[in-house]
């Protein structure tokens, strides 16, 4: 694996557009967060075109713009943003094994899409909760799996890891899940200050799952 900004950007962005895809596919709300999260998936692709992603980055641009411009119809959205992060998915395969990718893009991609989904609910809190449960879910089952990758590799290989940065991922790897364990169970709160906690926790969720991708993967691939 090469560990580089275009590797962890293009993760993070393929977990970006795959959850605004799932959003999208599920119409719990108005364009406007497609536009957000569509125009996020954009900027967040740029980057990774800037840093040598490559044609495949370039795809992801332009699937994700076709899904800027179609916000208004939830099902071509869904379908642009979907093949959106596909294509920064392949971007990140170049440099990196497509398990991990996956995993990735998907835990990242989860709680950052639950973070900016929160928000729309902070302005309506009559909003249906389960898209929100189901974001989470992702982060949080990407998130084992993931560890799992990371840990497999270091006992099937028989790696010695550096001891402070084995210690700095196990401990960004528990706060992470408590983190997200914290937003689903302020999820179940019924009263609007369930969503509040939620998102604000997914705010801190979003720092410490970035930490664990860079520093599981220099772990477990340096």
């Amino acid at each position: 694996m090469d560990l580089t900004p275009s590797l962890v950007l293009a993760m993070w962005t393929a977990g970006v557009a795959g959850g605004a895809a799932a959003v999208a596919h599920w119409r719990v709300v108005g364009p406007g967060y497609v536009w957000l999260t569509a125009a996020t998936a954009t900027v967040f692709g740029g980057f990774v075109v800037l840093a040598g992603g490559g044609g495949w980055a370039i795809a992801g641009v332009v699937a994700s713009l076709v899904g800027l411009a179609t916000a208004r119809n939830s099902s071509v959205a869904a379908a642009a943003l979907a093949a959106g992060a596909v294509a920064f998915a392949l971007a990140a395969w170049v440099d990196s094994p497509i398990g991990p990718v996956v995993s990735g893009a998907v835990f990242v991609g989860g709680i950052t899409s639950e973070m900016m989904l929160g928000h729309w609910y902070l302005v309506d809190p009559r909003l249906p909760r389960w898209a929100l449960y189901r974001l989470a879910a992702a982060g949080g089952v990407g998130l084992v799996v993931d560890a799992a990758i990371i840990v497999t590799r270091l006992v099937g290989d028989g790696l010695q890891a550096d001891a402070v940065f084995a210690w700095a991922y196990a401990a960004l790897a528990v706060m992470t899940g408590l983190l997200v364990a914290g937003v689903w169970f302020s999820l179940r709160e019924p009263r609007y200050t369930g969503v509040m906690a939620a998102t604000g926790l997914s705010y801190l969720a979003v720092l410490t799952s970035l930490g664990v991708l860079v520093v599981g993967r220099m772990v477990a691939w340096s």
